[in-house]
């Protein structure tokens, strides 16, 4: 038989790890392929790149979505456990599980962006093939975003601290790495990380705070980081977290002389990506167009 589409193994993936017990990606693959029956032939079938097996892929991409709408749950990056919101899908017996089931979970709205078109699938016919790659390119970054804050939350509090380094400086604040490593992580006064310069002629300085946290973070953090940043006569700082933050801390930013910027998780794992932190390039594809101007001929 042909190899069933990524949104046909979500509902039989998640019965696999109904019992509750945690579930490697190798068992999960064999358990799958047993029950549609595929051959060896079949399961090594390749990706039109070479690169990827077609079933692991798929396997890979079924995870994703259950992951995101809270049905199961990553305890490493091999490792699944089913949730007790999946447990409650699989009560309701459903006929099937895609992404169109998986809509009414807030969290689905993940790979949605602005400049993207919505809900571009394959076989779309409203959207050119260009918007389709856009749409398809959101939807990897996303998938992206959210395993890199999944790994970042298990580092070590040290690790954390060195990841924000390397994102600064790579942003271009700190002037040099070891500038920015001898000052963040160093200070311990007052709810201040460190401080670090702004640029590389160190004409101000930024106070850091970083938060490795699964809580949101409310405004008496924020204040007091605020407050803190006195002792250095610093205007400005920046307070990172895993977590986001409450909707009472992002107004009170608003509201003080101190230039602060929040930077919630979600935010955090998207400029990873823009800065190359914790990521490497796959593949690269160039989209051209016809240069117009090389076929203007010169009137004689």
């Amino acid at each position: 038989m042909p190899i069933p589409d990524f949104q046909s193994l979500m509902l039989p993936l998640l019965k696999i790890i109904a019992d509750g017990n945690d579930h490697n990606n190798a068992e999960i693959r064999q358990t799958l392929a047993e029950h549609y029956d595929l051959t060896e032939d079949e399961l090594q079938q390749k990706l039109p790149s070479g690169q990827n097996k077609v079933f692991s892929n798929r396997v890979a991409w079924a995870k994703a979505y259950l992951k995101r709408a809270g049905l199961l749950t990553s305890l490493s990056r091999t490792r699944y456990r089913i949730t007790d919101q999946g447990r409650a899908v699989l009560a309701r017996n459903p006929p099937k599980i895609d992404i169109a089931f998986l809509k009414q979970f807030p969290s689905m709205d993940w790979h949605k962006k602005k400049e993207a078109p919505e809900e571009a699938e394959v076989g779309d016919t409203q959207h050119t093939p260009e918007e389709l790659l856009e749409a398809s390119y959101q939807e990897l970054r996303g998938a992206l975003a959210d395993d890199l804050l999944g790994q970042v939350k298990s580092c070590s509090p040290p690790f954390f601290e060195r990841l924000v380094v390397d994102l600064l400086v790579a942003m271009g604040y700190g002037g040099s790495l070891s500038d920015a490593a001898h000052a963040v992580g160093k200070t311990g006064d007052g709810g201040i990380d460190g401080i670090i310069k702004e640029d590389k002629l160190g004409l101000d300085i930024v106070c850091i705070q970083a938060k490795r946290w699964e809580n949101t973070v409310g405004r008496p953090i924020v204040q007091a980081f605020a407050g803190s940043m006195d002792a250095f006569k610093a205007k400005k700082g920046v307070l990172l977290t895993t977590a986001g933050f409450s909707k009472e801390a992002v107004e009170f930013v608003k509201q003080i002389d101190k230039k602060i910027v929040l930077i919630d998780g979600t935010r955090l794992a998207q400029l990873m990506i823009d800065y190359d932190i914790g990521v490497a390039t796959a593949r690269t594809f160039t989209i051209k167009r016809m240069d117009t101007d090389y076929f203007q001929e010169d009137e004689v």
